[in-house]
């Protein structure tokens, strides 16, 4: 069985960072992309960026600059590290893996930039 799960997120002022982290365990022979999305309240869940197995990255116009997606393979972890944040930023963070053929998302983590 295999489980993902987001971490890391919290309150922050704006223009400060945050780390969130995606991990994923279980019986995993490969993650292959993973995507970061996020839900501000009363929004549709949009895609902020992902990370091919290669390590190829892409982000939202929206982040472009201030947001940064790198992965550990050896930890079957993927990071968002996320700068300069603002309150438009605000919202559930999700994690979605391609994992042996099969996608799966965690449940989320909270993130909240105050003006």
């Amino acid at each position: 069985q295999v489980h993902v799960v987001e971490s890391g997120g919290g309150s922050v002022q704006a223009g400060g960072s945050l780390r969130i982290s995606c991990a994923a365990s279980g019986s995993i022979r490969s993650i292959n992309g993973v995507g970061w999305f996020r839900q501000a309240p009363g929004d549709r869940r949009e895609l902020v960026g992902g990370i091919t197995s290669g390590g190829m990255t892409n982000y939202d116009d929206s982040v472009k600059g201030r947001f940064t997606i790198s992965r550990d393979n050896a930890k079957n972890t993927v990071y968002l590290q996320m700068n300069s944040l603002k309150p438009e930023d605000t919202g559930i963070y999700y994690c979605r893996a391609l994992i042996d053929g099969t996608d799966y998302w965690g449940e989320g983590t909270l993130v909240t930039v105050s003006a």
